[in-house]
C-alpha cells in the first residue's frame, strides 16, 4: 500500500536531519535487496516457527460468544508468542536484516517493555549488543520487563526528558542512532518514524493477517465481518488489518487509548483528537495543543501512550477503510477483568482496549456474524497497575 518513499496519500514520507540521511538510505536499500530474498524468508520463518512458536492460534472464545449473546469471537493470540507479544515478530525481521547489513548492536525504544523484551532477546539470540531507551515513568510501572531486558544482557536507559514517556524514548533512540550509525541497527518497533519503518515494520507484521485469514477460512470457510485490534504507533493494529484491506467487507477497528477521555487533556486518542503535523519523522496524525506543540499523552496503557499515529493508519482513516474508536482507562480495566474471567486469559492492558470495544459492539451483531480480536500480548506485565487502578498494591 505503500507509494513512492513511503507515502500513504498524504502520509509518510522521511522528515529527518541530514546526519540520518545516509542511515535510512542504507536501511531502504538493504530492505529492497533483502525482502524477497528466498533465503532470508526462508530463514526468518524458521525463527517464527521453531523459536517464536508461530503461527499463533485462532482460538474460539465460546464463553464470550454465549455471554454477550451476538457474534461468534475469535481471538488471534499473539500474546502466546515467545516473549509474550506480537513485537517479536518485527523484531526477528530487522534483527536479521541488520545481521545481513553486517550491523553489530541494536538500539530500541519501548513503552510497555514488550518490544524492549523482545528486541533483547533477538540481540541474545544474534550474539549482538542492546541499548534500549525507555521513560522513567515506563521503567518504574513496568518494572518487570526492565528486568527481563537486563537478565537478557540489554543495557535499559531511562529517559528523563519531556513527559518521561514512549515519545521521548523515541526521540532518545533516534538521537542515539545518529550518533553511531556505522555498526548500530535502530529496531524501531512500531509502523511509524522515517520511511522506510512504516513500510518494513507492517511487512514483518503483515504475518497476522495473513495466518488469520488462512485460518478463519479453514475454520468458517469465509472472512470474518471485523477485525479488532489496538492502537498507539499502530503495529499489531496494521498487521491484523493488512491481508483484509483489500476485502471491502471486513470491517478493519483500531481501538485508541482514551485514557480519561476524549473531551479531557488525559487522552492518547490520536485519530479522535490529533490533527496533521510531523514528528519522529513522518507526516501523520498527533495530538498537539493549541501552538501546534506535541501535547502530553496519558493512558493507563504504557504501550499505548503515544502522541501519534502510523501514517498508514491515517491514511486508511483518510480514506475511510478503517475506523478508530476510543476506549477509556476504565473500560479497558473492566474488559481485563472480563476477559480474564471469562476465557482464563489474561490480556495486556493494550488489548484489553480492543475487548473493551467488542464488548460494546458483538451484542448488537448477529450470531451469523464473525468477528476477530486481535490479543496482542499477555497482561502479567500488566497486573500490578490495574491493582494499583483498583486501589490493590501489590509487587510486580
Amino acid at each position: 500500500m505503500a507509494q513512492s518513499k513511503g507515502r500513504f496519500g498524504a502520509f509518510g514520507g522521511q522528515y529527518i536531519p541530514e546526519t540520518l540521511m545516509n542511515a535510512v538510505e542504507e536501511l531502504d536499500q538493504a530492505y529492497l535487496r533483502w525482502k524477497d530474498d528466498p533465503g532470508f524468508n526462508e530463514e526468518l520463518s524458521v525463527l517464527f516457527n521453531e523459536y517464536a512458536n508461530r503461527p499463533s492460534r485462532l482460538y474460539y472464545a465460546r464463553k464470550m460468544t454465549e455471554d454477550l449473546g451476538g457474534a461468534k469471537i475469535y481471538l488471534k493470540r499473539e500474546d502466546l508468542n515467545f516473549t509474550g507479544a506480537h513485537k517479536v515478530n518485527n523484531v526477528l525481521g530487522q534483527a536479521l536484516l541488520a545481521k545481513k547489513m553486517g550491523k553489530t548492536r541494536l538500539i530500541a525504544e519501548t513503552g510497555a517493555g514488550q518490544h524492549g523484551v523482545a528486541t533483547a532477546t533477538a540481540a541474545a539470540l544474534f550474539g549482538m549488543e542492546c541499548v534500549v531507551f525507555m521513560g522513567k515513568v515506563d521503567v518504574e510501572r513496568q518494572a518487570l520487563n526492565v528486568y527481563k531486558m537486563r537478565l537478557l544482557g540489554a543495557k535499559v536507559v531511562p529517559v528523563t526528558s519531556g513527559t518521561a514517556t514512549l515519545k521521548d524514548a523515541v526521540s532518545e533512540a533516534m538521537r542515539e542512532w545518529t550518533n553511531r550509525v556505522s555498526d548500530t541497527h535502530y529496531c524501531l518497533g512500531s509502523v511509524m518514524g522515517p520511511h522506510p519503518f512504516p513500510t518494513i515494520v507492517r511487512d514483518f507484521q503483515a504475518v497476522i493477517s495473513r495466518e488469520t485469514k488462512q485460518q478463519i477460512l479453514k475454520r468458517e470457510g469465509r472472512l470474518p465481518d471485523a477485525v479488532l485490534a489496538c492502537v498507539g504507533g499502530g503495529s499489531n493494529a496494521i498487521g491484523s488489518f493488512y491481508h483484509f484491506i483489500d476485502d471491502k467487507d471486513v470491517r478493519l477497528i483500531g481501538c485508541e487509548a482514551a485514557g480519561r477521555g476524549i473531551d479531557t487533556f488525559e487522552t492518547a486518542a490520536t485519530v479522535n483528537t490529533g490533527r496533521l503535523g510531523i514528528f519522529h519523522g513522518m507526516k501523520s496524525l498527533f495530538c498537539q495543543n493549541e501552538y501546534g506543540q506535541i501535547a502530553p499523552v496519558y493512558s493507563i496503557s504504557a504501550g499505548l501512550d503515544y502522541p501519534g499515529i502510523g501514517p498508514e493508519h491515517a491514511w486508511l482513516h483518510s480514506i475511510g477503510r478503517a475506523e478508530y474508536v476510543p476506549v477509556t482507562d476504565e473500560e479497558a480495566v473492566q474488559a481485563f477483568e472480563y476477559m480474564s474471567r471469562m476465557e482464563g486469559i489474561i490480556p495486556a492492558i493494550e488489548s484489553a482496549h480492543a475487548v473493551a470495544h467488542a464488548l460494546k459492539i458483538a451484542p448488537q451483531m448477529s450470531p451469523d456474524q464473525i468477528m476477530v480480536i486481535t490479543i496482542s500480548g499477555r497482561g502479567d506485565k500488566d497486573c500490578a497497575a490495574v491493582a494499583r487502578y483498583r486501589g490493590e498494591e501489590i509487587e510486580g
